[in-house]
């Protein structure tokens, strides 16, 4: 195969795959909203979702249960191999299991049916036919049906698995969201990593401030502004006025712009060049949401304020990576 035939395929691979997924929508009906009511019901009582697949299913079960974990839905996975040796011992009264197979015919599967029936849970399965066994014994079924695989020999779970996936990831976050779950919840559950630090770090922990921080009046010269920037090592200076309110910060792209357009500038008024109104942070947030200002207004520093709305620091996007933030 020749460069252009390799990236033709590939497309279509994810064409027939999106396609898929699109066909998701027209199957989302009552069911769905059954099968959230019951999850809720079983989450609120201390119960727990058990997921089970064979196979290729079995695969989408891990993912479908990590991401239910990760977002506060207890879940586990049952592998169907060992379920009939003693791992039915994962499975409470109470408990919702979520059956995934693309037939609804899986001899494993349908032979672990009778076992988990004798618990007093209720069964909710992914499946392609509403008319399969699994269906048949299921309290809800979700429906996946795809028009074809995207194995050029229509054999290989490919656009199955990622509809399955794809209605696992909708359930998880349509619980999240039903459950009132917060980024702090979140941070709870990854404490580890970028994200994990800053969920759970507040922004007064990452600001700039003392000697750190260039703030001054908002009278003082460009070249005050600038010499305060080059000792405290920032790119911004946040401006005040006598009252001690934000009147403005004045940033080494200000000056350039400035710089630009007329270079006498440096022995002028810093608040004839500075941004007024800039972008804010409550100290007392989390430093997910200066992140996230930062990233949304496409700046390099936000400036933030205490209860009182008065100035206390400035977060700078370059201690983001010393931070470990992003």
């Amino acid at each position: 195969m020749n460069k252009d035939e390799i990236i033709s395929r590939a497309k279509r691979v994810i064409e027939i795959e999106q396609q898929a997924i699109t066909g998701l929508l027209d199957n989302l009906g009552q069911g769905f909203v059954d099968a959230i009511q019951l999850l809720l019901t079983a989450l609120e009582k201390n119960s727990k979702i058990v997921v089970v697949g064979v196979g290729k299913s079995g695969n989408i079960s891990h993912k479908i249960a990590a991401t239910l974990n990760s977002t506060g839905s207890t879940a586990v996975v049952l592998n169907s191999q060992n379920a009939l040796h003693g791992d039915l011992g994962l499975i409470s009264d109470g408990d919702v299991v979520l059956a995934l197979s693309y037939s609804g015919e899986t001899a494993e599967l349908l032979d672990l049916l009778p076992s988990i029936k004798r618990f007093d849970v209720k069964v909710i399965s992914i499946t392609r036919k509403e008319d399969s066994t699994l269906a048949k014994y299921s309290d809800v079924s979700l429906m996946t049906p795809v028009e074809r695989e995207a194995c050029p020999m229509n054999l290989a779970p490919t656009s199955s698995s990622t509809a399955a996936l794809v209605m696992g990831d909708a359930l998880a976050m349509v619980l999240l969201d039903a459950r009132g779950f917060t980024e702090e919840d979140f941070a709870r559950y990854h404490p580890g990593g970028s994200l994990g630090r800053a969920l759970l770090i507040k922004v007064d922990d990452i600001m700039r401030k003392g000697d750190d921080l260039a703030q001054l009046d908002e009278s003082v010269t460009v070249d005050e502004a600038i010499a305060a920037m080059s000792k405290s090592r920032s790119g911004a200076c946040v401006l005040v006025n006598l009252a001690g309110d934000l009147a403005g910060v004045f940033t080494h792209g200000d000056f350039a712009r400035a710089f630009e357009q007329n270079d006498s500038i440096r022995g002028r008024k810093v608040c004839d060049f500075m941004t007024k109104q800039p972008i804010t942070v409550d100290a007392s947030s989390l430093a997910a949401e200066a992140v996230k200002k930062i990233g949304k207004h496409r700046i390099d520093d936000v400036v933030v304020l205490d209860d009182a709305g008065k100035p206390v620091g400035l977060v700078d996007t370059q201690d983001f990576a010393r931070l470990k933030l992003v």
